[in-house]
Formats: structure tokens, C-alpha cells, sequence
């Protein structure tokens, strides 16, 4: 049997299936990958507009369970689901799902019977936070009658990832909500903390206009900053590879005279 690489697996939404495009010279899959290229297969299965529900009910379909010829999921690295929980709903968008319900399905996620057989290592992520400036421009301009998403809506499902990662043993959070808006506040030398939020419409976009481009999905900036949060988290250890070093690898036995 071939040698099997146990994989990292990025399940999610846009944000994940977008970390393996390349823009601006970086791509967060190609990253991830390098780092530990020879010893584990990253594995993109973002799915773009999924909320949980939708992402519990496919998961038989993208997760089998330990068997022979299957590859062992070693991190289900990634789960990063939430932004399109989080949105109102309209009768022009259908992706909300309720705070407390979303909270449901993270927790039957991350617990799955397939995912747990695995016994892999787990790391929530926050969902972004969302610049509703730009959101409503770009929502009004495509014919919906309003914003899809509410910052202030966006941020407590979030938090509702940051509780469930609390509430489980042996997830970890990865706060991609914190890092990227400390980063933006950090950028803007105009913020006053004492007023309202970057990205809430009664304030300003500051630097996500950077990090944000269309108020939702991650600029290759905040996609470094994505891969800095986690690679701390990922073992670079090169000795232990699937296959061994060139200087201990194997030869033919009819090429052994090569070997000198």
C-alpha cells in the first residue's frame, strides 16, 4: 500500500476556500503547506456561502471515517464557520442561521462521530470581524435592500466561537477576530477608542479598508496575519517525514553498487 500522509484538514466557508488562492505573491495554503511539506497533505475544503448547517450536513460527504486507504486527519486544523450564520435575514438572502442554533452546530462539528474517530487536534476560529461600512455599499449596489451583515451581529457570533471553544475539551480558539481588528485599530491613528468600532456604520473603516477590501473576505494582509496565528500551532519538526531523508532513502536492489 502506498504511503499514507496524515492530512490538515481547512473546513469552512469563502475565507477558507479563498486561503489557497494566490494574490499579492502570498497564498495561506501554499504557506501552511511548506511548512510541513514531506510530513502531512493540507487539505482546502472551504465551501463558499455555507453556513454550519449547511457544513454539518455535507460533512458525512467530506470527512470519511478511520479505515484502511483512508489518510488520518491529523489537525481538523481549521474550522471557520460563522460569517454566514451571521447574516440578517432578507428576502433577498437566505444563509442566517440563530445565535444560540449556530452554537449547536459548532458544538456537533467539532464532535462528530467521524471527525472524533480521527481523534484529531482541533482549533476553532473566530469568524472576521466585518466592516458594515463597505458591506452596505456593495449589498445596495447588488440589489439587496439593505446590509446582509451587521457588525455588531457579526462580532457576537464570535464570540458564541469563542464560548464554544471554551466549552469543549481539547479545542483550541484561534481569535482571527482579535488579531485582525487589533491590527486595524493598530494601523488607524485616528481610532478613538472611546468611540464607536471600526467597521460599525455610525464610525469609520480605518485600516480594514486594508484588510477587509469588501468588508468580508480576508486581503492577503490579514491572510499572513491568519497564518501567523496558526503556524505557531503546527510541529516543524523535519524528522519526521512520511519518507525518509534522501541520505537514508531507499535504493533498487540492483542500483546498490551506486550507493558507493
Amino acid at each position: 500500500m502506498a504511503a499514507s500522509y496524515p492530512q490538515i484538514v481547512l473546513f469552512g466557508d469563502s475565507i477558507i476556500q479563498g486561503a489557497i488562492d494566490l494574490v499579492d505573491g502570498f497564498s495561506f495554503h501554499a504557506a501552511l503547506q511548506s511548512k510541513v511539506n514531506r510530513r502531512y497533505d493540507v487539505i482546502n475544503r472551504g465551501l463558499s456561502g455555507y453556513n454550519t448547517s449547511n457544513a454539518l450536513a455535507v460533512l458525512p460527504q467530506v470527512f470519511s471515517p478511520p479505515g484502511p486507504g483512508v489518510p488520518k486527519i491529523e489537525c481538523l486544523q481549521f474550522i471557520l464557520l460563522g460569517a454566514n450564520d451571521a447574516c440578517v435575514p432578507l428576502p433577498t438572502n437566505h444563509q442566517h442561521v440563530p445565535l444560540d442554533k449556530y452554537k449547536i452546530n459548532l458544538k456537533r462539528i467539532i464532535t462528530h462521530p467521524t471527525i472524533t474517530a480521527h481523534k484529531p487536534k482541533i482549533f476553532l476560529i473566530t469568524p472576521p470581524p466585518l466592516d458594515q461600512i463597505r458591506i452596505t455599499e456593495l449589498d445596495l449596489a447588488s440589489g439587496h435592500p439593505s446590509a446582509t451583515r451587521h457588525a455588531k451581529i457579526s462580532a457576537s457570533y464570535s464570540e458564541a466561537a469563542r464560548q464554544v471553544a471554551a466549552e469543549n475539551a481539547g479545542v483550541t480558539l484561534i481569535d482571527l477576530w482579535k488579531a485582525i481588528m487589533d491590527t486595524a485599530i493598530k494601523k488607524t491613528p485616528s481610532f478613538n477608542p472611546n468611540g464607536p468600532p471600526l467597521g460599525y456604520p455610525e464610525g469609520q473603516r480605518g485600516y480594514l479598508e486594508h484588510l477587509l477590501p469588501d468588508g468580508l473576505h480576508l486581503s492577503p494582509e490579514s491572510y499572513r496575519i491568519f497564518y501567523d496565528l496558526v503556524s505557531s500551532y503546527i510541529d516543524s519538526n523535519d524528522e519526521n517525514r512520511v519518507l525518509p531523508e534522501w541520505r537514508q532513502a531507499p535504493w533498487l536492489e540492483e542500483d546498490g553498487h551506486l550507493k558507493g
